[in-house]
C-alpha cells in the first residue's frame, strides 16, 4: 500500500507538467492497456491521451508486429521491453537489422516471427542468437535462401524450445545436426519440405532433444530406421509423417519401439503404408486422441479402401476422439469396424470418401452419438435419411460440413435446425436448402459460420430470420445464391454486429444500398463483392467509412467503382492489406491514392482501362509495404526495369497473367467459372 500511494503522488509523466491522470497509478493503467491489446486503434488513441499515456505505453508494450521494415528504427527507439517480434510483414530484413534488434531487446526477446522475410543470412542469425539468449520460439518457414551455416548459428540458442524451419530446402543433415547438438531444450519442430534432411538428421534430433512433444517430418526422405529413434522419445505427444513416401509397410514392421506418450499421429498421403504399417507403427501407444489418414487411400494402390483390418488397429485407443479420413473409399466392414470402437469418437471426418452411403454413414452416427464435429463434404450418395439420423442421434453437434451433397433434399435442413441447436458452423454450399431451412436453422443462436454458396433456393426471406435471430455469426458465405437482395444483407448488417467476413460475390440483385448495410458491421476485416454490377463507389463509401478493420476487400468486376471509391478507402481504410481491382474503373489517380495506405501488401491488377505505366509505376513506388502484385503482361515492357529491381529487391513478388479481357456479358453465362477466393 505504501507504494501505491508513493507512485500516486508521483507524476506518470517524464516532465512536471501538471496532468489530471497523474492519481492514476502506473499499475491501474496497464489494466487498462492489457484490455486494449487486441485493438489497435484503441492503443494508438491511448498512447496519444497525454505523455504520460504515451510513456507508459511505450514501456508496457511486449509484442510487436511492425507494418514495414522502415519502421523499425522507431520502434527500437520507443519500446524498449519487446519479447514477441512479428516481421511476417516485412520481407526485407537483413543482418543489419538483425544485429540491431538482438542490441536492442536482448534481454527481454522471446519470439520472433522470420517466416517471409528474406536477405538474411547466418552472419545476421548468429548475432541474434549469441546476444538474445532468453529466446524460445524461432519461425524461419520459407527462408530457403539459409544452408548449413545458418543452422549452425540457429544452434546457439540453446533456450529454444520452437523452431520452424518449414521449406527451408538447402538444410542438411549437417545442420540439422548442429541444432540437435545445441539446442537440447527443444519441443516443438517443424522440418517440413526440408528435402535434404533424412533420416541421420532425424536420428540426431531424436537422439539429443529428449523433450521434443511436437514434430512435423512431413516430405521428408526418411524411412523406418530414423522412426525407431523418433518413437523412444518419452515425450512426443503429435508426430507428423505426411507425404513420407520412404515409410513403407516392410519398414515399419521391423520397428522394435513404441511411443506410449502419443496423442496424435498424422499419416496423409502415405503411399506405402496400409494397416499392417499403420498396426506396427502406434503398437503400444496408450494416449492415441487423433488419428488422419486424409487422401491416403486415393493414390495408393496399396490402401485402396478403409477396411476393418484398417480400423481394428485403433481399437484398443480408449481416448482416441478424432478419425480423419478424407478422400479414402470406405467399405461396409470398415464403417462396421468404426461403429464398434469403444473410444468416445467426438470428431469424424468423412470428406469426399468414395463408398459412403445412407446405410453407412447412419450406422456410424448411431454408434457414436457424441459426436461434436462431423465432415460429410462432397459424399454425393448420402440423402434425407443419413440427415434424419444424424440429426436425431448427435444432438450435440457443434460442426457440419456438407457442402455439394446434392442428393438432400430441401427438407432436410428443417431438421437441423430442430435438432441441433448447438450448432456454431454450417457449410451448406451448393445444396437444395431453401427458406425453411434457414428459419429452422436460425434457432441456432450460437451459430458463428454459415456458408450458403451457390444456393438458389433461398432468399431475402430466410436470411432475414438468420440475421435476426443468430447475433453471432462472424462468417457469411451467399457466393452465387443470386436471389439475395440487399433487404436479406440489410437483416445481417441490422443482427450481426460480429459479422468479420462475408461474401457476396456475383448477386445481380446487390447494389449500394447492401454495403450501407453492412457499414454498421465495425468488425468487418474481408468483404468480397466481386460481380456485383449494382454497386459503386457510393457503396464503398459507406464500407471504408464504417468499417475500419477492414483488410481483405475484392471488388473485381465491379465496373461501377472508380477513382471516387478509391479515395475514401485511401482516408479511412488505413488496415486493409489485400486487394483485387481487376476490371474495375479506378485510373492511375484512384490506384495513388489507394498506394498511401500503410498496411496494402497484396494487390491484383488486370484489365483496369484507365491504368497507365507512369501511374502504375508512381503507386508502385508509393507502396512499400508490398509483397505480392498480380499484373498483365502487357505491362512488363511498358515498366522501368529499374523500378521492377527495386521492388523486388525489397521483398515484393510479381506475378505477371496473360489473361483476355472479358466481356461483362460472360459473367453470369460462364457457371463453371471457377469461385472467388478471399485468401491470397
Amino acid at each position: 500500500m505504501k507504494t501505491q500511494s508513493k507512485r500516486r503522488r508521483q507524476p506518470l509523466s517524464p516532465d512536471s507538467s501538471p496532468n489530471p491522470f497523474d492519481i492514476l497509478t502506473e499499475e491501474i493503467v496497464c489494466k487498462i492497456l492489457d484490455h486494449l491489446h487486441n485493438d489497435p486503434f484503441a492503443t494508438k488513441a491511448f498512447s496519444l491521451t497525454c505523455k504520460a499515456f504515451y510513456f507508459i505505453e511505450s514501456r508496457h508494450r511486449r509484442i510487436l508486429k511492425p507494418l514495414r521494415p522502415e519502421l523499425l528504427p522507431r520502434i527500437f527507439r520507443r519500446y524498449p521491453f519487446v519479447s514477441h517480434l512479428d516481421l511476417s510483414m516485412c520481407p526485407r530484413v537483413d543482418d543489419t537489422t538483425l544485429n540491431v534488434i538482438s542490441s536492442t531487446w536482448k534481454a527481454t526477446l522471446q519470439s520472433i516471427n522470420l517466416s517471409r522475410s528474406r536477405f538474411f543470412t547466418n552472419a545476421g542469425l548468429s548475432s541474434l542468437f549469441v546476444n538474445c539468449s532468453g529466446l524460445v520460439e524461432v519461425d524461419l518457414c520459407n527462408a530457403m535462401q539459409l544452408t548449413d551455416l545458418a543452422a549452425s548459428a540457429i544452434a546457439e540458442a540453446k533456450n529454444l524450445e520452437r523452431l520452424s524451419l518449414a521449406r527451408c530446402k538447402s538444410i542438411t543433415d549437417m545442420g540439422i545436426g548442429c541444432i540437435a547438438v545445441g539446442c537440447r531444450k527443444l519441443r516443438s519442430l517443424c522440418l517440413k519440405w526440408c528435402l535434404r534432411v533424412g533420416d541421420l538428421g532425424v536420428e540426431l534430433i531424436a537422439l539429443k532433444c529428449k523433450q521434443i512433444r511436437s514434430l512435423d517430418l512431413s516430405y521428408l526422405p526418411i524411412t523406418e530406421k530414423s522412426l525407431n529413434s523418433v518413437l523412444q522419445l518419452q515425450h512426443l505427444e503429435d508426430l507428423v509423417l505426411e507425404g513420407c513416401h520412404g515409410i513403407d509397410d516392410d519398414g515399419l514392421s521391423t520397428l522394435d519401439q513404441s511411443c506410449k506418450s502419443l496423442k496424435m499421429l498424422n499419416l496423409s498421403n502415405c503411399q506405402n503404408v496400409t494397416h499392417t504399417g499403420l498396426s506396427s507403427l502406434i503398437n503400444g501407444t496408450e494416449q492415441l486422441q487423433q488419428i488422419i489418414l486424409a487422401y491416403g487411400s486415393s493414390v495408393s494402390p496399396k490402401l485402396p479402401k478403409v477396411t476393418s483390418d484398417l480400423v481394428k488397429c485403433l481399437n484398443a485407443y480408449s481416448k482416441l476422439q478424432s478419425i480423419k479420413l478424407d478422400g479414402c473409399t470406405v467399405t461396409w466392414s470398415g464403417i462396421k469396424a468404426m461403429a464398434s470402437l469403444h473410444s468416445p469418437v467426438k470428431e469424424l471426418s468423412l470428406s469426399k470418401c468414395l463408398g459412403l452411403t445412407d446405410d453407412g454413414l447412419s450406422f456410424l452416427v448411431q454408434s457414436h452419438k457424441d459426436l461434436r464435429k462431423l465432415d460429410i463434404t462432397c459424399c454425393r450418395k448420402i440423402t434425407y435419411t443419413s440427415i434424419d439420423i444424424i440429426t436425431n442421434s448427435c444432438t450435440s453437434l457443434t460442426s457440419l460440413r456438407m457442402e455439394s451433397c446434392s442428393l438432400v433434399p430441401k427438407e432436410a435442413f428443417v431438421l437441423i435446425g430442430a435438432r441441433c441447436s448447438f450448432l456454431e458452423e454450417l457449410d451448406a454450399t451448393d445444396n437444395e436448402i431453401d427458406d425453411e431451412g434457414l428459419k429452422s436453422i436460425s434457432r441456432c443462436s450460437k451459430l458463428s459460420i454459415l456458408k450458403l454458396g451457390i444456393c438458389s433456393n433461398i432468399s431475402d426471406e430466410g436470411l432475414a430470420k438468420v440475421g435476426s435471430s443468430c447475433s453471432m455469426l462472424k462468417e457469411v458465405d451467399l457466393y452465387r445464391s443470386v436471389a439475395i437482395s440487399d433487404a436479406g444483407i440489410a437483416a445481417i448488417g441490422d443482427g450481426c454486429p460480429a459479422l468479420e467476413m462475408i461474401n457476396i460475390a456475383y448477386n445481380d440483385k446487390i447494389t449500394d444500398n447492401s454495403l450501407v448495410s453492412l457499414s454498421k458491421c465495425r468488425m468487418l476485416k474481408a468483404l468480397e463483392i466481386r460481380g456485383c454490377l449494382g454497386v459503386s463507389s457510393i457503396g464503398l463509401l459507406a464500407i471504408a467509412v464504417g468499417c475500419k478493420q477492414l483488410t481483405v476487400l475484392d471488388i473485381k468486376k465491379c465496373f461501377n467503382i472508380n477513382d471516387n471509391g478509391m479515395l475514401p478507402l485511401a482516408q479511412f481504410s488505413q488496415n486493409l492489406k489485400q486487394i483485387n481491382l481487376s476490371y474495375c474503373s479506378v485510373t492511375d489517380v484512384g490506384l495513388v491514392a489507394l498506394a498511401s495506405i500503410s498496411r496494402l501488401q497484396n494487390m491484383t491488377i488486370l484489365h483496369l482501362a484507365g491504368l497507365t505505366p507512369n501511374g502504375l509505376a508512381a503507386a508502385l513506388l508509393a507502396c512499400r509495404a508490398l509483397t505480392k502484385v498480380k499484373l498483365h503482361a502487357s505491362f512488363r515492357p511498358l515498366l522501368p526495369q529499374s523500378i521492377l529491381g527495386y521492388m523486388e529487391a525489397h521483398g515484393c513478388v510479381f506475378h505477371w497473367r496473360d489473361k483476355a479481357f472479358q466481356l461483362p456479358c460472360m459473367f453470369w453465362t460462364n457457371a463453371k467459372e471457377e469461385p472467388s477466393k478471399v485468401a491470397p
